[in-house]
């Protein structure tokens, strides 16, 4: 897959090449604020396309490399109305500490998606320079940009744990001192020469001023930006409660409620500290895969070998590899036999053999023998940084239902500043309750209404099952392929390499008026000119049983029809009926020897020689052990599975009748899977299309959700909206499971988050003080609220429970 440089790095070329840059935002507070930032990014000069991030406080811009510069988009974006584009340049690869200061200067509270706070954390820095290890392989592995790296979020979460913590003990003593101690505690507690109120001011300020910081600080950045959020809602309640204590106090005008804003800051500090941690907990795989890549490794330079930092290695360099290291970036051996465990990558259980001209994979492990070989792909190109940029650009996306809930959440602000000054009017002026009574009320209402729960609603369950699925190697790109999963009725398989192992072997030769190793010898030399793997099936089985062979002299490949080549002088046609037909060959002899090799499940080819039938070479694939295991799981769900392949209709059928596919569409073009798809389609289904190969894209881009499965080609892999990084077609299975368990816990969140913001505001507001005498003071609104984010974040996080459902067989 190409892989742009996340600031600016990326390729450049003639005019009409396209550059992609990520330039970080601050100040973010509502979604209709990135929304508008994205909107006008996309109408300027020689912009393709543009995205805001707005969980990680990103935009990535594509722009036309030959047309503009990175300097001047950033420009048009500060200038375009809204300046949110951070004045720093991004951090250098070479410093990952750097970086991390980078990121914790502008990076939001991990954890509350719609309230962009941000505060200082002096904590960083050493937390920064104890992680300094891994800066070179994460570096090197393209992840170190990421907004929302796993070691600035625990550093994050350690601070509001910190600020928690400080406020809990300063919050104690202020609730034990004030009326609601005595009144409800029994707590009569002496206070030396000061006053209750006095005593209650010096105890609850740094509660206030500290704990509180990080509400009030984003509450005046929304503010400068006009914006109404969560932050607001909370500093309005904390501000009102503080000062108009500080004003009784002062003028000892009565009972104060400092203990309404300590408590209040308090909740809602632990509140998102559960919630940090619970989002924390899902970034598990990404952690491990950050692990994964060593931080030096050896290389052979000028003939010797160098020890140096993985960051440093570069493609064409000739890497060594000893027992039990770990690869570091993928390339090709050249040298030496040895087993490599690649299950932490790929998935697959078992070690694999590799010999010069093997694939290695950076983050496996080797286990037996020396090797060298020469990296093909470093840095943002290898596969396992593609693997933590898919799981991590799914969960910095936004699903439909997301948008839904980020409009209303934004509405849910102006709807609770709202019902706390209405809510005071009508108790001060209407009712004619006092000022005291009518300010409790409103800052209750203003509350409790914090939209924080729905806000949460979707993206902690997003976030917690592409973890899942990163953790069993299935990897949705985006959070709308997550959720739209649930929606599939049909999934198109394709045969070869999907179904079945993709590596055919030569089964059965049938020869007319020649020899068996004579049309054996023609046939494979022909097909040694090609690079398809029924053409390798052929040849590997003429080595294997001694037959010698020559070089085509000359050769000519029909896309999925077969071959023509001149061997020894003689005019060699191997191919499908048809082909040969085409070529007024007559085949009507070998007819019935090939309808029964279909019949067994093998793929029969016509061989001519000299424009004369001369018989027939089998080969034949073998079914992938859970192939038909996966048919039956999603038949029981409801999906209906469709079967396609370029093999005949009785080939096709016979594999279809094996593992219980009652549809299959066979002798299919590559140019035409596509066009099949779009047929259920226009059938009125939600169609979700499995193939590994590069003739598999087009119709991977059709289908409503395409899936590439095992390691597959680049561009299957780049045209897929899910990746099963391992060829086990039940993973098909477990990625729908997933989505239909995530969604649910969506929706259960979603409409936990609506009832009780509809229905906590009015109670919060008085409406039952009057008749049953129901009194939601601003510390138990502030409790509820937290509560309410909390059962959210715990739901979601739930979802892992479901797990051994989701990944059984």
């Amino acid at each position: 897959m190409t892989n742009h440089s996340s600031h600016g790095a990326g390729h450049t070329g003639h005019a009409t090449a396209l550059q992609r840059v990520a330039i970080p935002l601050s100040g973010l507070d509502c979604v209709c604020c990135a929304e508008e930032l994205e909107a006008r990014v996309k109408k300027l000069p020689h912009v393709a396309s543009a995205r805001v991030d707005f969980q990680a406080e990103r935009l990535t811009v594509e722009f036309h490399a030959g047309m503009t510069t990175e300097e001047e988009v950033r420009r048009a974006v500060d200038a375009s109305g809204r300046c949110f584009c951070d004045d720093g340049a991004a951090a250098p690869a070479a410093s990952h500490t750097a970086h991390l200061q980078h990121v914790a200067q502008m990076a939001p509270v991990m954890g509350t998606k719609h309230d962009r706070m941000q505060y200082e954390m002096p904590s960083l820095q050493a937390h920064a320079d104890h992680e300094t290890h891994h800066a070179e392989a994460s570096s090197h592995a393209g992840m170190e940009h990421d907004m929302s790296d796993p070691r600035v979020a625990k550093a994050m979460e350690r601070d509001m744990r910190n600020r928690f913590l400080v406020s809990l003990l300063l919050t104690v003593p202020t609730v034990l001192y004030s009326p609601l101690g005595k009144d409800f505690f029994g707590v009569d507690l002496p206070t030396g020469p000061l006053n209750n109120n006095w005593l209650l001011l010096i105890v609850s300020t740094p509660v206030v001023s500290w704990g509180g910081w990080v509400f009030l600080a984003g509450a005046v950045r929304s503010l400068r930006h006009r914006a109404l959020n969560m932050s607001v809602l909370i500093a309005t309640g904390v501000v009102a409660a503080y000062a108009f204590s500080v004003v009784i106090t002062v003028g000892d005008l009565g009972e104060t409620f400092f203990e309404a804003a300590a408590m209040l800051v308090t909740f809602v500090l632990f509140g998102h500290w559960m919630e940090m941690k619970a989002r924390r907990g899902t970034t598990d795989a990404l952690r491990a895969l950050f692990d994964l890549v060593p931080p030096r490794a050896t290389v052979l330079r000028d003939g010797a070998e160098v020890d140096v930092p993985t960051s440093d290695i570069v493609a064409g360099d000739v890497v060594v590899l000893r027992p039990g290291d770990k690869v570091p970036v993928d390339g090709v051996i050249e040298w030496g036999e040895t087993s490599i465990d690649e299950s932490l990558v790929t998935g697959e259980s078992l070690p694999v053999d590799k010999a010069p001209g093997d694939q290695v994979v950076g983050g496996s492990i080797n286990i037996s023998g020396s090797v060298r070989f020469r990296a093909t792909k470093v840095g943002a190109e290898t596969a396992l940084a593609q693997i933590v940029r898919l799981v991590e650009q799914a969960q910095n996306s936004k699903a439909p239902g997301q948008r839904l809930a980020d409009r209303a959440a934004s509405y849910l602000v102006v709807l609770a500043v709202g019902s706390g000054l209405v809510t005071f009017l009508v108790w001060q002026f209407l009712i004619g309750e006092s000022t005291l009574q009518a300010l409790t009320f409103a800052i209750s209402a203003v509350v409790i209404a914090c939209p924080d729960a729905l806000g949460l609603a979707t993206p902690t369950a997003v976030t917690v099952g592409t973890g899942l699925g990163a953790r069993h190697n299935i990897l949705f790109k985006d959070a709308s392929t997550l959720e739209g999963a649930a929606r599939i009725s049909a999934v198109v398989l394709d045969k070869t390499g999907t179904l079945t192992e993709g590596s055919p072997r030569l089964a059965g030769v049938a020869a007319v008026d020649v020899s068996e190793d004579e049309l054996l010898s023609l046939t494979a030399s022909a097909e040694s000119g090609s690079g398809h793997p029924l053409a390798q099936a052929i040849v590997q089985g003429a080595r294997g049983r001694g037959v010698a062979l020559g070089e085509p002299s000359a050769f000519e490949s029909v896309t999925g029809k077969g071959i023509r080549a001149v061997v020894r002088g003689r005019l060699v046609v191997v191919g499908n009926r048809r082909f040969l037909e085409e070529q007024s060959i007559q085949v009507e002899q070998l007819a019935e020897s090939a309808a029964g090799e279909a019949q067994a499940g093998r793929t029969p080819m016509f061989v001519a020689v000299d424009g004369r039938a001369a018989g027939l070479v089998s080969v034949a694939d073998t079914v992938k052990p859970s192939a038909r295991l996966a048919v039956r799981r999603l038949r029981e769900i409801g999906i209906e599975v469709v079967m396609i392949t370029g093999d005949n209709e009785r080939t096709a059928a016979a594999v279809a009748k094996e593992l219980g596919i009652e549809r299959a569409f066979a002798e299919v073009l590559p140019e035409d899977k596509a066009r099949y798809v779009r047929q259920l389609q226009e059938e009125g289904h939600f169609v979700a299309m499995v193939g590994d190969g590069v003739n598999d894209a087009p119709a991977l881009a059709q289908a409503d959700i395409g899936i590439a499965i095992g390691a597959g080609t680049d561009v299957a892999i780049e045209t897929a909206r899910v990746v099963l990084m391992k060829s086990d077609p039940l993973d098909v299975v477990r990625a729908i499971r997933l989505s239909k368990a995530t969604v649910r816990k969506m929706k259960q969140n979603l409409f936990w988050a609506s009832v009780y913001n509809v229905l906590a505001i009015p109670v919060a507001a008085g409406v039952l003080y009057r008749p049953l005498g129901i009194e939601l003071r601003p510390e138990w609104s502030a409790l509820l609220m937290s509560l309410s984010s909390i059962i959210v974040a715990t739901n979601a996080v739930l979802l892992k429970c479901s797990e051994r459902d989701i990944v059984a067989g």
